[in-house]
């Protein structure tokens, strides 16, 4: 027979399987449906925060958490316990439990292991606030252990896919979750005080728009029809509007099957708000205060206004090559030899512009900076300048080196937006697989009236990456896609 071994890990569950058959041998529910506490770690330390070294109360507390680490001391022991509030010590002695519950505790209990426990608060001699418990309960016997050095879990993968032990090994992980919640919340409060009405428009889709980008594909077997999962809620939105919803957003998933990278997951969070008799100055102004909110709700100091600069000036200024009067495709492939961009024969006039801004631009954009007035052959959505039609009235705002918002003054010429689909059309024929397709139930919408309006889209994963100071957007999305 061959041998068998068995690893750490497989001894340490196997030793906890018994734990937890001797505790039902005992009597005990070892998942009971709910904990009496009363209290969180945070409240107990706020109210007896002024209590002196040595001085124990009579009040009596409860309060619930899992078992972080165990010092054993004979007939007592000290552990730390942490809820989502915080981390408390408390002390637990033979003699004030009583035998039997203090030996349940020492042979049965574990790091990880979640437990109530009813104490008087005091003060230990080296300063540390405590809780001297008088009871305890079992709330959840945890089978595995805790990362080792559970304080300060580094490997990657582990923090990615497991984002639970994350959570519990890494405090500052957790700190920047709530300030992503802290955002959204913030976002959703302004707008609402501003008269905006969130609504909920279809992440399934039988025409995928609203953006230049690769969709998921799916079918319904019911129906016996293709089915997208949404790039953008922009056209139902804008549909909205001719249906005299004046003001109305959606915070929600967005999913593109592109590549994954720092700044890109397939699945992402937006914010996309909608103004009848607005326009992209209006939403300037209004992505700048709510990002202005938001960098204050999370104690982040952000200088306004906002810088605002154009993008052929832009380009300008880093490449020393005009843009403006090259958007034909052989001046604009000589551009980009002369820049040493990469180039293959599928590059779009519009990859090359987007490749110089990327590459001598964006690096610079520390500071917010509205870049305005891009080509309105690339922004088929968006209404055109009256003044100069080759440009369209567009900006999309940087900070840190991040696009985080994307907005225009929304077409809304029927005519004019069928010809613009057509021509999106045709890119798609000739292999640009981003371009949009055509959706006449929209153009039918538009024909019915839409009034002028300004749309604007915030990416909330961006949005946190750069108030949050963070580099990957796998660190803002609690599950980030992985491959299995």
């Amino acid at each position: 027979m061959a041998e068998t071994t068995t690893t750490p890990l497989e001894k340490i569950i196997e030793l906890r399987q018994q734990k937890l058959d001797k505790i039902r041998q005992e009597g005990i529910n070892p998942y009971p449906s709910k904990s009496n506490a009363t209290s969180s770690i945070k409240e107990i330390t706020e109210k007896y925060n002024n209590i002196k070294t040595g001085e124990m109360t009579t009040d009596s507390v409860c309060i619930a958490g899992r078992i972080v680490s165990q010092r054993e001391m004979g007939k007592a022991s000290f552990c730390d316990i942490l809820d989502f509030s915080g981390k408390m010590q408390f002390y637990i002695k033979r003699d004030i439990v009583g035998e039997q519950s203090f030996k349940i505790f020492k042979d049965l209990i574990d790091i990880a292991d979640f437990v109530e426990i009813k104490g008087a608060p005091f003060r230990t001699k080296t300063g540390e606030l405590s809780i001297k418990v008088e009871s305890w309960a079992l709330l959840s016997k945890s089978l595995r252990p805790l990362p080792e050095k559970w304080h300060g879990l580094k490997d990657v993968e582990t923090r990615y896919r497991q984002r639970y032990l994350d959570l519990i090994a890494n405090p500052q992980v957790k700190e920047v979750f709530i300030k992503r919640s802290q955002i959204i919340s913030t976002v959703r409060e302004k707008l609402n005080n501003l008269g905006f009405m969130e609504v909920e428009t279809p992440m399934m889709q039988s025409i995928p728009g609203g953006a230049a980008a690769r969709p998921f594909a799916t079918h319904h077997n019911a129906l016996n029809i293709d089915l997208y999962l949404r790039i953008a809620p922009e056209l139902y939105l804008k549909r909205l509007v001719v249906g005299n919803l004046e003001k109305v957003f959606e915070i929600g998933r967005n999913f593109r099957n592109e590549g994954i990278d720092r700044q890109h997951n397939p699945e992402f969070t937006m914010m996309e708000v909608y103004q009848a008799y607005a326009g992209y100055e209006d939403m300037m102004k209004l992505a700048e205060d709510l990002i202005s909110a938001c960098a204050k709700t999370i104690n982040v100091d952000l200088k306004t206004p906002f810088r605002r600069v154009k993008l052929f000036d832009l380009l300008k200024e880093n490449t020393g090559i005009d843009f403006a009067p090259i958007l034909e495709k052989k001046e604009l492939v000589d551009a980009a030899k002369k820049l040493k961009l990469e180039l293959t024969p599928k590059t779009t006039n519009k990859k090359i512009l987007e490749n110089a801004f990327d590459e001598f631009c964006l690096p610079k954009l520390n500071e917010p900076t509205f870049v305005t007035d891009y080509p309105t052959i690339y922004s088929p959505l968006a209404k055109q300048r009256s003044d100069a039609p080759d440009i369209a009235e567009r900006f999309e705002l940087f900070i840190k080196g991040k696009e985080v918002a994307n907005a225009f003054s929304e077409l809304n010429d029927p005519e004019e937006q069928r010809k613009r689909f057509n021509e999106q059309m045709e890119a798609r024929k000739k292999g640009d697989e981003e371009a949009q397709m055509f959706d006449e139930d929209f153009v039918i919408a538009l024909e019915h009236g839409l009034p002028p309006t300004g749309g604007l889209g915030i990416g909330i994963d961006r949005l946190t990456m750069v108030l949050t100071d963070t580099e990957s957007i796998r660190d803002v999305v609690l599950f980030p896609t992985l491959r299995p």
